[in-house]
């Protein structure tokens, strides 16, 4: 895919569907960060009109659906109405900043019995369900799975921002409108995406920001390390004994258990690092 005058061009791309619901163009040097969004819909198509409907006080640059295709409604150089009231860093009404996709997802779920149901009543099957722990929640809940294509699309369309915009920032709409929204939710690799895009080459004693690592409950947790040596130590806390030489860039490790941001883990050997160097 490529960028063209603020339009993606690719075979799975879908123009034929433009809003009017726009706030003009962004100002010089936006925009600078992009939204991530769940539909909280029943497919893409019915998403895409939902967010034409005039009545409807919202409207997205993109929404992926789950096959792959794309629906561009605006172009990038244009404000769209998706973040609602919204702030992150200072900075009110992320709209003015943010470029939004929609990824079709109904989002959390319902399990009522055997069924797990979304908002709007329709029954999807386990394989489509993921039980985690939402970032500003503290106790398991069901969510709609996203399939690999989606995840990889976004990931590619994030490096083609990056390549075409001033981009810093990759958010969540749970972030900038904390308790009013939960989407991308758990079930969407998020920290993971934006690490793997934003920090490639960080080291272990350089600002690591913050790095979580989605999981799903009772399930097992593998991790790349992304420091380019990352000491191994005996115990939880940077004063304790390493146990090995330093773990190199792009091992591959299983994460055996979580203690205040420090991962107890198993390569050739098992120990502790900072979790704030593994991406899974």
């Amino acid at each position: 895919m490529t960028i063209e005058d603020h339009l993606l061009k690719g075979d799975n791309v879908d123009h034929q569907h433009r809003t009017t619901k726009t706030s003009g163009k962004f100002a010089t040097g936006q925009p600078d960060a992009v939204l991530v969004h769940y539909t909280a819909g029943r497919d893409a198509l019915s998403s895409v009109k939902t967010l034409l409907n005039p009545k409807v006080k919202a409207s997205a640059h993109l929404v992926i659906g789950r096959d792959g295709k794309i629906y561009q409604l605006a172009p990038f150089d244009e404000i769209t109405w998706h973040a609602g009231a919204s702030s992150w860093q200072g900075r009110n009404g992320m709209n003015k900043y943010c470029i939004g996709i929609e990824i079709d997802n109904a989002g959390r779920l319902d399990k009522q019995g055997e069924e797990y149901l979304s908002w709007f009543g329709k029954a999807y099957p386990p394989g489509e369900v993921f039980e985690g722990v939402h970032r500003n929640e503290r106790k398991p809940t069901y969510w709609h799975r996203y399939t690999e294509q989606q995840i990889e699309l976004v990931e590619e369309l994030c490096e083609l921002f990056l390549e075409t915009y001033p981009i810093t920032q990759i958010l969540g709409h749970e972030e900038v409108s904390p308790g009013r929204k939960s989407d991308p939710g758990p079930a969407f690799p998020l920290d993971v995406l934006r690490d793997h895009l934003l920090n490639a080459d960080r080291h272990e004693e350089s600002d690591p920001g913050e790095v979580l690592i989605p999981r799903e409950k009772n399930s097992e947790t593998r991790g790349i390390i992304t420091a380019s040596k990352l000491n191994i130590r005996e115990k939880p806390g940077i004063e304790s004994l390493t146990v090995a030489d330093p773990l190199g860039k792009g091992t591959l490790v299983k994460i055996l258990k979580q203690e205040n941001g420090w991962y107890k883990v198993q390569a050739e050997i098992e120990g502790w690092v900072s979790g704030q160097w593994i991406s899974t």
